[in-house]
């Protein structure tokens, strides 16, 4: 505790840069992954091959690809943006499954209804199969969300400022206090964004309230659709 103490003010710092190199990479995943999961969902031709790419692409090796993306990207190595671009590549990787279970999984007979009501493909998706769709969509955000800030901790292996570093530092210090203060302020950030995320969800989509099972459904479809990624 006394290391703890002593060290606070750079644990906090750490934190700070770990949570920013994570926000966006969540956020970009999520935007990037709604138009290709949904031509994935609607043309039976490009889901295989959607699905397949973006399952290669988290089975990329993330340090590799850490030290690869300055000469493709024209940064620093120490550039937080090589990180931010990395981690969005696996949260992509991840939500295009999501997305496309998750509006595969909307009742058909509820989109031809809203078809029949006059809705344009444009309004159906964000007036009915969106809506429908974001208990799996969220349920695969979540698992979006643990694994991009669990990732972030790679970063400092190339220099980049994260929990990571006191995972290193620590080890190679010997110092079990600051592996341990790694370890539990990178469990503190994925459990508050994972309640954020709960709570964002409950506020955005009241009608998932009733039924749990259902959200223990989702999660469970979310959680086994990002092990299966690498294999789609």
């Amino acid at each position: 505790m006394n290391w703890v103490a002593n060290n606070f003010g750079l644990i906090w710092g750490l934190t700070l840069d770990h949570i920013a190199l994570a926000v966006p990479p969540i956020i970009l995943g999520l935007i990037i992954s709604i138009p290709l999961g949904w031509l994935a969902n609607r043309y039976h031709a490009s889901r295989g091959i959607l699905l397949t790419v973006s399952g290669l692409l988290y089975t990329i090796p993330s340090l590799p690809l850490f030290i690869a993306l300055p000469a493709l990207l024209g940064t620093g190595i120490l550039d937080p943006v090589n990180v931010v671009v990395g981690l969005t590549i696996y949260a992509v990787a991840l939500m295009v499954r999501s997305v496309a279970d998750a509006l595969a999984a909307v009742d058909p007979g509820v989109t031809q209804a809203a078809t029949a009501m006059g809705y344009s493909t444009w309004g159906r998706f964000w007036h009915v199969e969106f809506p429908l769709a974001g208990p799996v969509l969220l349920a695969g955000l979540r698992v979006v969300s643990v694994s991009t800030v669990s990732l972030v901790s790679i970063g400092s292996v190339i220099g980049v400022s994260s929990l990571g570093y006191l995972f290193l530092n620590g080890l190679q210090r010997n110092i079990v206090a600051e592996v341990a203060s790694g370890i539990v302020a990178t469990l503190v950030i994925a459990v508050v964004f994972d309640i954020i995320l709960v709570l964002a969800g409950r506020l955005l989509m009241p009608w998932n309230r009733a039924d749990p099972k259902v959200n223990a459904r989702a999660r469970e479809r979310a959680v086994v659709g990002a092990v299966t990624a690498g294999g789609a």
